[in-house]
């Protein structure tokens, strides 16, 4: 019970496919309150998503590009609970056109979405629970590996880079308060989102060869149970730090991947 008595904000829900899915239920097992958000015509899928952990959890508007929802939420959050013990920021977004194999062809506004609401985003949820967090409260953020290029990953791959900085920067910010910041660099991981990005899919089944340990896609517990440790009181003197949970690809290289991947 690693997180026993711990009230946790987590976004990007979707279905039972997506991480934050699994670390909300692992985050339950070991004692948690959970909270979601979501917004639009997705929060239909969040809410039924919600209905399979136990207890059910709310899910509360957050639109993480809209400073009013920002606003409304913090003070939503200081209603229900009064603090806020950690937050988990399972937030991307790219247009079409920004990702696919199209990185020369993307236009200004495109890339600027990618960055606003990937990268910038991860500071607007710091802005959400950093005021409701005391000494040990846990910032996370989910994270693949930006420090090479990967195939057809274009404007999100420059939006993960970009996001890893943010995180270093509210290490520097939130530290002296007490408040953690860490990111988790995940293997691919079959998502909702991981789903439209073309080509995704052949590095997910190529990943498992190349990972010293294995890897597979369709479990996200082991990115779920690094997410807790992180959370936790465990890891109270870790900050800007990037966990990798990848199955080892990242420590053998890019390279070790096969031709065409």
């Amino acid at each position: 019970m690693i997180l026993e008595g711990k009230k946790l904000l987590i976004t990007g829900v979707v279905n039972r496919h997506s991480i934050g899915f699994a670390i909300a239920e692992r985050a339950q097992q070991e004692g948690a309150e959970v909270i979601l958000t979501s917004f639009g015509r997705v929060k239909r899928m969040t809410e039924r998503s919600a209905a399979r952990l136990d207890p059910e959890p709310a899910v509360l508007d957050l639109d993480i590009n809209d400073d009013a929802d920002i606003a409304a939420l913090r003070a939503e959050l200081e209603r229900r609970w009064g603090r806020v013990d950690g937050a988990v920021h399972a937030i991307a977004f790219a247009p079409g056109d920004a990702i696919g194999g199209q990185f020369m062809q993307t236009p200004r506004e495109s890339a600027k979405v990618a960055f606003e609401t990937s990268a910038y985003s991860f500071k607007a949820l710091a802005e959400v629970v950093a005021p409701l967090m005391g000494e040990g409260g846990a910032l996370l953020g989910l994270d693949f590996d930006a420090t090479v290029a990967w195939p057809s990953y274009d404007w999100m791959g420059v939006a993960k880079a970009a996001l890893e900085s943010v995180n270093r920067y509210l290490a520097r910010e939130l530290g002296p308060g007490g408040v953690r910041a860490n990111l988790v660099s995940a293997g691919p991981v079959h998502t909702a989102a991981a789903s439209g990005i073309s080509g995704f899919s052949q590095l997910e089944s190529l990943w498992g060869e190349a990972a010293p340990l294995g890897w597979d896609p369709r479990d996200a517990g082991p990115v779920a149970d690094t997410a807790l440790f992180l959370l936790s009181d465990l890891s109270r003197a870790i900050t800007g730090e990037i966990v990798h949970v990848d199955g080892g690809v990242h420590a053998v290289g890019a390279a070790a991947l096969p031709p065409g991947a």
